[in-house]
């Protein structure tokens, strides 16, 4: 399954606060995904984070400055590799800004 590239008009419309090893919300340590139209880029600000694509099947450990691209309803994951801090900023194109929550 090819993955759509990431839209250029898309843009952020919201943000989590930062979390770190031991706030991490669970939901993000299962499986889980973005809604119809709202694409996700992850934020490390210190540390390290796996970032596990489900769908393909690939995992990647991210630092400051990898910001793998989050794909709509793309099945992902994620989970500490010790000490780390980071946010997910949601971003949406023109027209799709799906309602704050």
């Amino acid at each position: 399954m090819s993955r759509p590239a990431w839209p250029g008009d898309a843009a952020p419309y919201r943000r989590t606060p930062e979390f770190t090893e031991t706030t991490v919300p669970k939901g993000l340590l299962r499986a889980h995904a973005t809604r119809p139209g709202t694409w996700a880029r992850l934020h490390v600000l210190e540390g390290r984070l796996v970032f596990r694509d489900l769908v393909g099947g690939t995992e990647m450990l991210l630092g400051p400055g990898i910001h793998p691209l989050i794909h709509p309803e793309r099945l992902h994951e994620v989970a500490a590799a010790g000490p780390v801090r980071f946010f997910v900023e949601f971003c949406a194109r023109p027209g799709d800004c799906p309602a704050p929550t």
